[in-house]
């Protein structure tokens, strides 16, 4: 008669002692940083993969936004971040690759202080110019500004940027000597375009998409090896006679150095499902993204393949940012 009440309590201490552990994985929470304020691309893309991951993570996955520095805020952090799993970050090649470049002295090193998980997505430049150009592709562009060395000039939304450095590539290519114009952000380079202010300029499709598209500027080519598929009817600049002028940039995400093998390859592997969702695949089309996928491996062998295309470019020019 005593044993019954006394094995009660014990299943119901039992029960107490695993109930927190229950609840603490049930409310698990994974966030992850972007270093861009709200409302941009990486962000949507970001809040996407968040919401689609989190049911197989069998987590609440949240983005928080810290903006800065051209996503250096963001990377700092993640740096400092525990590396038990609960801290990764969304971010453009800029952070990875062309920081490292660009700057004497960085705050994180991408090869020893992030550990890769996956690549996001990638995504084609547009060379674009005013409506009222005379230019309705590459060659005559390029003809158009030798003839009028006053108006030889390009346009980027930051200096420093992938765009930046895809004119700088044009400039030596067509041996157009081409003076870089650098706009703070891609609205105010496109309000330039718009006016007539600028001769050309550079910046990641979907900045130009909807203004081509209303014939108030045109798109004359696109990086791609292949064509855009929100442009079909624009060729790339190696099908203009231009088979240098192919370039990509990316997403990557990214764990602090030593998370646990574990914790990565589980992320990896709900990122690679969600980059296979239809409703994923439909919203990177409508912002001219291309899923990513695979390994962390092919990640950084991705960012090598970066480091390699792009460091000559810089180097060529000149140009640091501190």
């Amino acid at each position: 008669m005593q044993r019954r009440p006394l094995m009660h309590t014990l299943v119901a201490l039992a029960a107490a002692a695993l109930m927190p552990t229950a609840l603490a994985q049930g409310d698990r929470t994974i966030k992850i940083l972007v270093g861009f304020p709200p409302g941009g691309s990486i962000d949507i893309v970001s809040r996407v993969l968040a919401e689609k991951m989190k049911d197989e993570l069998k987590a609440n996955v949240i983005v928080e936004n810290r903006a800065g520095a051209g996503g250096r805020v963001a990377a700092d952090l993640l740096k400092a971040a525990p590396a038990d799993g609960s801290t990764f970050m969304i971010t453009p090649v800029v952070v990875p690759v062309l920081a490292p470049l660009v700057f004497s002295k960085l705050n994180y090193n991408p090869a020893t202080d992030f550990a890769p998980v996956g690549h996001v997505c990638s995504f084609n430049f547009a060379l674009t110019v005013p409506s009222a150009s005379p230019a309705r592709n590459v060659a005559e562009l390029v003809a158009y500004l030798k003839a009028n060395p006053k108006q030889a000039n390009f346009g980027s939304p930051a200096p420093g940027s992938l765009p930046h450095f895809f004119g700088e590539m044009l400039s030596r290519d067509a041996q157009a000597d081409l003076v870089h114009v650098p706009f703070a952000g891609g609205a105010a380079l496109l309000t330039a375009l718009m006016g007539n202010q600028v001769s050309a300029g550079i910046d990641v499709v979907l900045e130009t998409l909807e203004a081509h598209k209303s014939g108030k500027v045109r798109v004359i080519g696109t990086s791609g090896d292949k064509r855009s598929a929100v442009l079909p009817d624009v060729p790339t600049l190696k099908e203009q006679g231009y088979p240098n002028m192919v370039a990509q940039g990316w997403f990557g995400m990214y764990a602090p150095a030593r998370t646990p093998e574990a914790s990565i390859t589980a992320v990896n592997r709900a990122l690679n499902n969600a980059l296979r969702h239809p409703e994923v695949l439909d919203r990177f089309a409508r912002l001219a993204l291309e899923p990513g996928g695979g390994s962390p491996a092919d990640l950084t062998k991705l960012e090598q393949a970066s480091t390699a295309r792009w460091a000559p470019v810089v180097k060529a020019t000149g140009f640091r940012a501190d």
